[in-house]
């Protein structure tokens, strides 16, 4: 995929359904009594990995071009899967799974791709393991992952890392625990797996970083609007901004307190970035203006991190082009992604001539006029899509190899960007 430097990014673009959320639809719908109407879905890879993962556990779920119908087959309706459950490049999916697997009453293998066997299961095996779970994994931390039917019993977990897939998987094996299933974040994680819980009639307390759960006697299927992913949205936010010439509207995208951190980091580079149209379904939603503007450095760090964990590689491109020094830090987890973040991205960046350090935690990167380059992917999508809105503001010719890989979140990613004047 060959991209030229954008004289302005102009138009109105509609992002893809959440990612996160419509993982969780489906999971949460699939063992609810009733039917789960899901509107906005993500028809991206990992969440079709969901979508396989409960039919081949006898859950009908239909595809349509207006949605997703998922017939749920309550609490204790899932079956026996004829072999092991194949989650593709999906960390939500297997790290989430587990926490239902871990209290079926038959046992299952779960796997994916090359890349979800290097990623750590280990955080997700202790706590459920603590509960009482019979659960395996290869070196005892990675997969493939071996779950036999086990009785779960509620603890208090405090978690080492902000993690919305720990809390989650937490969560949903405590929907099968005796008593109470208590969480404690060193800082709110994403929050879509407790608001889809109360919805479905579940009893959630909350109190700063502590959620706990109580198992229910069942769930209640609901209809479920799933916003534009805000992490999609981030790369034309991005590009928006350092594209000179730019303005852009983003409709309809999720604005959830605990994943709108790169609307805070944008703005503190400088990004002119309005809000408008707010409403509020199960999820906050707006439109979100970007118009080019003149960037800065600024220090993305600390309780930060949780709240944009996934766009941080777009907003390192896009300090690329911000005067000064832009600092990230505390955000090792990175290094555990569909790829090494941390290591891609300097690798990449240095590439296209940007001073930039790697460091254990993060990375510093000192802005400038990057110039274009053939970038790595690294298989990871996210990898892909910075280096492509880098493209459009470096000077000259850029190559994104192996540009399919966005097909994971944003199948039509680089047909939006055309439509956008890319």
């Amino acid at each position: 995929m060959k991209l030229h430097t954008s004289s302005g990014l102009r138009g109105t673009v509609t992002v893809p359904g959440d990612k996160s959320i419509s993982h969780r639809a489906v999971m949460l719908g699939a063992l609810a009594d009733g039917e789960t109407h899901i509107s906005g879905f993500l028809m991206g890879e990992d969440c079709l990995s969901t979508i396989d993962c409960f039919r081949k556990m006898g859950v009908q779920i239909d595809v349509r071009d207006g949605g997703v119908t998922v017939h749920g087959v309550g609490l204790h309706g899932l079956r026996a899967p004829e072999g092991p459950l194949y989650t593709g490049n999906s960390g939500t999916t297997t790290r989430l799974l587990s926490g239902i697997l871990a209290a079926q009453p038959f046992p299952v293998s779960m796997t994916g791709d090359a890349s979800i066997e290097q990623r750590p299961m280990g955080r997700i095996i202790t706590p459920l393991r603590e509960m009482g779970a019979d659960i395996r994994g290869r070196d005892g931390k990675y997969c493939p992952l071996h779950i036999a039917p086990a009785a779960l019993h509620g603890v208090r977990y405090e978690m080492p890392v902000a993690s919305a897939q720990l809390k989650s998987a937490i969560l949903l094996a405590g929907l099968y625990a005796d008593g109470v299933t208590e969480v404690v974040e060193p800082a709110p994680s994403r929050d879509h797996t407790e608001r889809m819980l109360r919805a479905m009639g579940v009893q959630v307390e909350q109190d700063g970083c502590r959620v706990a759960v109580h198992a229910p006697l069942a769930l209640r299927a609901c209809s479920i609007e799933v916003p534009g992913d805000i992490s999609s949205a981030a790369f034309f936010l991005a590009a928006g901004a350092i594209v000179t010439g730019s303005e852009l509207t983003v409709k309809n995208v999720g604005i959830n307190p605990t994943r709108d951190g790169v609307l805070e980091v944008l703005r503190a580079m400088g990004a002119d970035i309005t809000c408008t149209n707010v409403r509020d379904a199960a999820e906050p939603v707006a439109d979100l203006t970007v118009r080019a503007s003149a960037l800065h450095g600024t220090e993305i760090g600390g309780p930060l991190i949780p709240r944009l964990i996934d766009e941080l590689p777009v907003l390192a491109a896009a300090a690329a082009f911000a005067e000064g020094e832009t600092v990230i830090r505390d955000a090792q987890e990175l290094k555990v992604k569909e790829s090494n973040r941390i290591a891609a991205m300097v690798a990449e960046l240095t590439r296209a001539g940007v001073d930039c350090t790697e460091t254990a935690d993060g990375m510093v990167i000192r802005g400038g006029r990057p110039r274009g380059a053939a970038f790595e992917t690294y298989r990871d999508h996210r990898i892909a899509m910075s280096m492509a809105v880098l493209a459009l503001g470096a000077a000259g010719e850029s190559e994104i190899l192996d540009p399919g890989v966005v097909s994971i979140s944003y199948p039509g990613f680089f047909d939006t960007l055309r439509q956008i004047g890319g």
